[in-house]
C-alpha cells in the first residue's frame, strides 16, 4: 500500500482514481485556493477562500449552482439578500440557493478559511457500495 505523508501531500498527489493535497500547497496568502482545478474535480465546483480579519467579500449570486459553505477556521458573518445575517464558527455550514445574493465578512480576530462547494442538477442519492470482503463498520485501527 502506498502511503503519502502530510508533507508530501502539500502539492497535489494523484493516484488511480484520486487526488490528495493540503490547502497550504494550493496557494499562499489571501484569496482563492482552486481545489477543483488542482485536484481535477469534474462533478462539482469547490474552492477554499482565505479571508483576512476585518475584510469582506462583495455580494454575488449564481445563475444555476447552489452553494454550500463550510467554515474550516476563524469566524465569519454571512449576509443574505433579504438582509439576514448569521455568524458561523469553525465547523459552521450554510446552504445558499443560486439566485440568493450572499456576502461574507470576517468579524473575527484571525484569518477565516472556508470551503465553498457548488453544483446544479440534483442529488444522486446514496450510491455507495461496499467492496467484496469489507463489512463497512467503523472499528479501531489495528496495530
Amino acid at each position: 500500500m502506498l502511503a503519502v505523508s502530510l508533507e508530501e501531500a502539500k502539492e497535489p498527489v494523484e493516484g488511480a482514481g484520486y487526488s490528495v493535497a493540503s490547502l497550504d500547497g494550493l496557494g499562499e496568502g489571501y484569496g482563492f485556493r482552486k481545489i477543483r482545478r488542482d485536484l481535477g474535480v469534474t462533478e462539482f465546483g469547490v474552492n477554499a477562500i482565505v479571508l483576512p480579519a476585518g475584510w469582506e467579500t462583495g455580494g454575488h449570486y449564481h445563475d444555476r449552482q447552489q452553494e454550500l459553505y463550510f467554515l474550516h477556521s476563524g469566524q465569519i458573518e454571512i449576509e443574505f439578500g433579504d438582509g439576514a445575517q448569521h455568524e458561523l464558527g469553525p465547523g459552521g455550514v450554510a446552504r445558499v440557493d443560486a439566485a440568493t445574493v450572499r456576502s461574507i465578512r470576517n468579524r473575527g480576530p484571525e484569518d477565516a478559511v472556508y470551503v465553498v462547494v457548488g453544483a446544479e442538477g440534483g442529488y444522486v442519492g446514496r450510491d455507495g457500495q461496499v467492496p467484496e470482503g469489507e463489512d463497512n463498520r467503523a472499528r479501531p485501527i489495528p496495530d
